[in-house]
């Protein structure tokens, strides 16, 4: 296997198979690993999603963790779950002929055809300071294969969308500069620049939404979201609800 060409000053730690890279990279950062360490496994036996969902990892897929130091407040490094989404939508769209047909879905997933493709998985630590200490953003994408019709949520993989069989390194490469290059924005132009370029490719945006939360079903219009990467809804009376947590749907329920 090629060994994938990453940014300068990216460490990579490679791995055949792990638990979880998520995982991996939190021992790491703990243990003072430098920003941009990049955790990359074959494949993981205990990979997990957003709430401890399982995460389908069978070797052909792409699982890889990456560790930032950002320094800021935590509201603000949830903004980088949009930037990783739009890196994942960069790298998938290389590869798939119809770019309008992949989207970003609130607020950690990147769909093709309203299919999921990929997702990701932030989680971070303050030690106590009010900022964060270190991030880690866990991000799995489907080349090869992808879970069948039993899975939560309709899925693909960019061999079921005719891209053939995607090196797994070449997609981490690919995957790697594209996050540099929206992790760069974001440094440089805080959350404005990402902002922008996720509204441009957001799934669903102006159709009716269903938020479900342990407290209930919230409906209404998707309108956006707004500085920290909350759901924007507009509700039946002309009024607007944020969400910053939730799963969501688009369609109007009954």
């Amino acid at each position: 296997m090629t060994s994938p060409r990453l940014p300068q000053n990216y460490r990579l730690v490679e791995l055949d198979e792990i638990g979880s890279t998520n995982d991996e990279a939190k021992r790491l950062a703990i243990s003072g690993a430098e920003e941009v360490t990049l955790v990359w496994a074959q494949c993981q036996v205990a990979g997990r999603g957003r709430r401890g969902r399982e995460w389908t990892s069978e070797r052909g897929n792409l699982f890889t963790s990456i560790i930032l130091r950002p320094d800021c407040a935590p509201l603000q490094a949830v903004q980088l779950t949009f930037a990783a989404a739009l890196a994942v939508r960069d790298m998938v769209v290389l590869h798939i002929a119809d770019g309008d047909r992949v989207a970003c879905k609130w607020p950690n997933d990147v769909l093709v055809r309203g299919r999921k493709i990929s997702g990701i998985l932030l989680e971070s630590s303050t030690a106590g300071k009010g900022r964060v200490d270190w991030l880690v953003l866990g991000v799995g994408v489907n080349l090869r294969h992808h879970p069948g019709i039993g899975g939560r949520h309709p899925s693909t993989s960019l061999f079921e969308e005719d891209s053939g069989v995607v090196d797994v390194a070449l997609a981490l490469e690919e995957f790697t500069h594209a996050f540099d290059r929206r992790w760069r924005d974001w440094r440089e132009g805080g959350f404005q620049p990402i902002h922008k370029a996720w509204l441009a490719h957001a799934y669903g945006l102006g159709e009716m939404a269903s938020i479900n939360l342990e407290s209930g079903v919230h409906e209404g219009r998707f309108i956006g979201i707004d500085e920290s990467g909350a759901l924007r809804l507009e509700t039946s009376d002309g009024g607007e609800r944020l969400f910053s947590a939730g799963d969501v749907t688009f369609g109007k329920s009954g």
